[in-house]
């Protein structure tokens, strides 16, 4: 039986709304790029992660909440980059 809670959400407000719900709690996020029909990312860097991070999830502290984040495709990633860059709330 799983010690944390894992939740699945996609983009930055889906995010902030998690962790906002999620208060008080341990937080471990991590981010991806959106995978395709096959459930492969677009980021090669996040499809070399991914199984290393999953494989270290059974040390999370009991209680806490693993929230796994796609971030978007690729071109909608940079635009919101160049757009939000400055953005000081996040």
């Amino acid at each position: 039986m799983a010690q944390y809670e894992e939740v699945s959400v996609h983009g930055y407000e889906e995010f902030c709304k998690a962790v906002s719900e999620r208060k008080g709690k341990d937080i471990f996020a991590y981010f991806s790029g959106d995978k395709d029909d096959q459930g492969k990312s677009w980021c090669p860097d996040c499809v070399t992660a991914e199984p290393v991070v999953r494989g270290q999830m059974t040390h999370l502290p009991e209680g806490s909440v693993f929230i796994y984040c796609q971030v978007g495709q690729r071109a909608y990633l940079r635009n919101w980059w160049r757009t939000n860059a400055s953005n000081q709330s996040w």
